[in-house]
């Protein structure tokens, strides 16, 4: 086989690997709740060849690889969708991101906290001033 044809029949399998259906995996109903698994799909390939002539020595070589993780499972109940990560990182910056609007309305409330308690210092001061004159 040429190294061509190797390189396409190569690719077409890792596509075939690499669809849709590889990433997200069949639902599973269990009474009222749907579960559909999540996975990360990373392929990897190279091809190589060289030769002096037809009837002389020449050589080509391929290789390749193909890596599926679990990564999440997505779980809808009662119109509920939700994410739920298997991996540690992604399990943290869900719930960094989930805090984010809790966290910028205190920090909102904080900084006009301050805006206050330095506006009255300020106006406090201005009419002491204006008094003492």
């Amino acid at each position: 086989m040429a190294l061509p044809e190797v390189i396409n029949a190569a690719l077409e399998r890792m596509q075939y690997i690499a669809k849709t259906e590889t990433v997200f995996g069949e639902p599973v109903t269990i009474g009222n709740v749907t579960l559909i698994p999540v996975s990360r799909v990373s392929i990897g390939f190279a091809a190589g060849g060289a030769g002096v002539g037809e009837k002389s020595g020449s050589g080509a070589g391929t290789g390749g690889g193909v890596n599926v993780t679990p990564a999440a499972l997505i779980t809808i109940s009662d119109g509920d969708v939700k994410v739920h990560s298997l991996e540690s990182w992604d399990s943290d910056l869900g719930k960094l991101l989930s805090m984010a609007p809790e966290a910028m309305e205190k920090l909102t409330k904080l900084f006009k906290k301050k805006k206050n308690e330095e506006e009255d210092k300020n106006g406090n001061e201005s009419t002491k001033t204006d008094t003492d004159t």
